[in-house]
């Protein structure tokens, strides 16, 4: 609402920012003024009662009774007066701070404690209800309202923040002393990543959101007076469908040029350039100076009608890498459309392509730059077919949109190579297992003993490299626990000697200040060895591979090619080395799976990708730099620990079972290997238990149950969990153990273990699964005191868990059975 009180009816706020020095006097009968109709009905009420008393000659009680009517009447009749008073010097007041802030360029609403409005500045327009104005904000508008009443009548003053994509409002509130009861709301627009730029360079902006047109102070400031004038002429104008530079007619024979320039925002900003005189007769504009084009905070460039730049100002020439002198033509400026620049630019004279962003590469530019061009039809007369390109740096943009397809890219790998794990894992289990159980009854004598050795061995090659893949997709079960890296490359260092050979000196360098990680040693381990691999590989000549180790603090955030690492203290391990290096245009590829540049044969190119997947997993960061034929450095970045993390250290969950040591890189297998001492079993029991097996994959099953049955155990089998329900609803069927993979068609094994738990409690469960412990932990969590076997699991593996859970039975129902 817009407020006309005229001087004389403003009331006088005291010097000391509105407090009254009354209203203390008055704040009891302000608390009284709301029951001031309770007091009246009260007063009637004890009236009656004096004159019943009265008639029935009860003197003394009616003089009472009549004394407490009169005061409570005065009561009721002196807050009646204080409310009036105080709903009277709340308009005053509210009046007074609405236009003390008239000239501010965002809505200000005076409202009471219950959230009525009592007025507000012109900027507020019609919307003086704040819950109207928060409607489209927030779900909904009312209780937020009510919220934020709440909160300022406890704290005096708040503020709330409310985002819809990439603009937000600001909506602050705070009490005003001594106005009885007002509310001043604050309504503020913000943008992400800071104001609107052009604002902050103080130019004369109109800003088109919608049908709206708003100007920005210094546009108010340029043109006081005028701003009706100014917002009429320029709806004309774009009403008629001008856009681009286009002139304004202004009473009085001047003009204004103005350029419309499209922001981030989603918004339309308008630049009104200084005013200036149109010709005779007000038709067209003169361009404006060449000193106030030259300094145009958008970069503007003309291309004629032959395609070839016609004129241009200074931003555009810095974004293109152009001088003054040069008319190139614009096909020779830019490319990367994916079509013939000249083609896009006979569309746009066509009016096909007009309005329509479009991102292109700078080709003249030393570095890499991209711009995002805008075409519009130019409106000088004189120059038919010419169009204006309104230009910007995109180079940001087209590097988070790189950052995000990379990354798209990754997880998309890794999930893909997730689930090749976990289908290898099934091939290699049954793989393995029927083989163990062929070499029970083979001797190293037997003529295919080492054919069987064979497979074994390559089967346990391609468990490593399926581990690898897990690593890479980042579905490995870590043990993280507080690592001195000093000590880790300590202990590291006599293998890696080994594994550079005679021709290649490993150095190491430490840093004092280094405090420790918190990382899974043995899988951060896998991760020097790999890179340490990479760059002996990488110096078929010999020469020195360096270890360093630094301490860094990042006082704040840092970008680092794609990514950005936030501030805070980190460990750095960086691993150098004196090779070819590597080419510019497959670094960005090295840390892809199965990108390798050695020979057929001689790498699988999963070395850094499992690197990458591992230092990812534990929350670091990995680099490379490199210069071709001098060398390449792998950084690696850890979030370090506070210094006494060290000497206190929290031990890593325990595990029913010890993980295996991570492999080296696996040299190929000789065709014929020594003896191995065969797959033995525990002895049969005389009395077996009974295992319930459950398991879709029948490879798997099959070899599982042979090998349950030789030792003794009888064994049911069942593809599936409804399959083994099927099986329990029989009371007379005796089931010591369960065994069953988790993931399974239909009701998974967590599902159906815990129906059948109802009715046989204590039953030991064993789960098996391709997939790593730590991806299936919210689902085993619902069988507590279950235990976990990772595929692929060997002969011994299998038979060695089943035994210990038995055993651990029989001591639960020993301990039982004496109490």
């Amino acid at each position: 609402m817009r407020l006309t009180n005229s001087p004389s009816d403003s009331p006088q706020i005291p010097p000391d920012g509105g407090a009254d020095p009354r209203a203390s006097l008055l704040e009891p009968l302000i608390r009284l003024a709301a029951g001031g109709r309770v007091l009246a009905f009260a007063s009637i009420l004890i009236a009656t009662a004096a004159l019943v008393l009265t008639l029935a000659h009860l003197d003394r009680a009616a003089m009472v009774a009549a004394t407490a009517s009169a005061t409570l009447a005065l009561l009721a009749i002196a807050a009646m007066l204080v409310r009036a008073y105080a709903a009277r010097r709340r308009r005053f007041v509210g009046a007074a701070l609405a236009r003390s802030a008239a000239t501010d360029p965002d809505p200000v609403v005076v409202t009471d404690l219950k959230g009525r409005p009592c007025a507000a500045n012109p900027a507020a327009g019609g919307m003086a209800d704040p819950a109207e104005r928060l409607h489209g904000w927030c779900v909904d508008a009312a209780q937020v309202v009510d919220s934020l009443l709440v909160e300022v009548r406890r704290r005096e003053a708040t503020t709330r923040e409310f985002w819809r994509q990439d603009r937000g409002m600001r909506v602050s509130l705070h009490s005003v002393e001594g106005a009885f009861g007002l509310i001043v709301w604050h309504f503020s627009t913000l943008m992400r990543g800071g104001g609107r730029g052009l604002d902050v360079l103080g130019l004369p902006v109109v800003t088109r959101e919608g049908v709206q047109l708003r100007l920005n102070p210094a546009a108010r400031a340029a043109f006081m007076g005028e701003e009706a004038e100014v917002l009429e002429a320029l709806e004309q104008v774009l009403d008629a469908g001008n856009i681009g530079v286009f002139a304004l007619s202004l009473p009085g024979g001047r003009g204004i040029q103005a350029v419309s320039v499209p922001s981030r925002d989603g918004l339309a900003d308008i630049v009104l350039l200084p005013p200036h005189t149109l010709p005779e007769g007000g038709e067209g504009s003169p361009a404006p100076p060449a000193s106030v084009f030259e300094e145009i905070p958008v970069a503007l460039m003309q291309i004629d009608a032959e395609g070839r730049v016609g004129g241009s100002n200074r931003l555009a020439r810095q974004l293109l890498g152009l001088s003054a002198e040069e008319a190139p033509f614009f096909s020779e400026v830019v490319e990367g459309l994916g079509r013939p620049v000249p083609d896009w630019l006979d569309d746009a004279r066509a009016g096909r392509a007009l309005g329509r962003p479009e991102v292109l590469r700078a080709t003249l530019p030393q570095q890499e730059t991209f711009v995002q061009i805008i075409l519009r039809r130019a409106t000088d007369q004189h120059a038919e077919g010419a169009l204006v390109a309104v230009i910007s740096d995109a180079t940001e943009l087209k590097s988070l949109e790189a950052r995000f397809v990379q990354s798209q890219k990754m997880q998309a790998i890794g999930q893909l190579a997730g689930g090749i794990a976990h289908d290898f894992n099934n091939l290699l289990t049954a793989i393995s297992g029927h083989c163990d159980l062929l070499l029970l009854n083979r001797d190293r004598f037997d003529p295919d003993y080492n054919d069987l050795l064979q497979i074994h061995q390559n089967a346990n090659r391609a468990a490593a490299l399926v581990r690898q893949l897990l690593a890479f997709s980042r579905k490995q079960t870590l043990k993280p626990e507080v690592v001195s890296l000093e000590s880790l490359l300590e202990e590291l260092t006599h293998l890696l000697t080994r594994l550079v050979g005679e021709r290649i000196t490993l150095a190491l360098s430490h840093d004092p200040a280094l405090t420790a990680i918190r990382a899974d040693k043995r899988q951060l381990e896998q991760v020097i060895m790999n890179l340490v691999v990479n760059a002996r590989d990488a110096m078929p000549m010999g020469g020195t591979i360096r270890i360093e180790t630094e301490a860094l603090h990042l006082l704040d955030e840092h970008e680092h090619g794609r990514a950005r690492l936030p501030a805070g203290d980190y460990a750095l391990i960086r691993v150098i080395d004196q090779g070819i290096g590597i080419p510019a245009d497959i670094i960005d590829k090295i840390f892809e799976p199965f990108f390798t540049t050695k020979k057929i044969g001689e790498g699988t190119g999963l070395g850094l990708s499992t690197a990458y997947g591992i230092v990812k997993q534990m929350g670091g960061y990995i680099f490379a730099e490199s210069i071709e034929g001098a060398g390449t450095t792998f950084t690696l970045y850890f979030a370090a620990e506070p210094a006494e993390a060290l000497t206190d250290p929290v031990p890593a969950a325990e595990s029913p079972e010890e993980p295996a040591a991570p492999l080296p890189p696996a040299e190929p297998a000789p065709k014929r290997g020594p003896a191995r001492p065969r797959p033995s079993l525990p002895p049969v029991t005389v009395n077996s238990a009974a295992i319930l097996l459950v398991e879709d994959e029948a490879p798997v099953r099959a070899f599982a149950a042979r090998a349950l049955r030789l030792q003794g155990y009888q064994v049911f089998e069942a593809q599936d969990g409804e399959q083994a329900l099927d099986f329990l609803r029989d009371p007379a069927l005796r089931v010591d153990l369960f065994v069953t993979d988790v993931i399974m068609p239909g009701i998974d094994g967590p599902g159906w273990v815990a129906e059948a738990l109802e009715d046989r409690p204590g039953t030991p469960v064993v789960f098996v699964s391709g997939y790593t412990e730590d991806t299936l932990s919210a689902a085993m969590g619902r069988i507590p005191g279950s235990v976990f076997l990772g595929k692929p699991f060997s002969l011994k593996d299998l038979s060695e868990m089943i035994a210990r859970e038995l055993a651990k039975r029989d001591a639960l129902e020993g301990v039982a059975g004496e109490g």
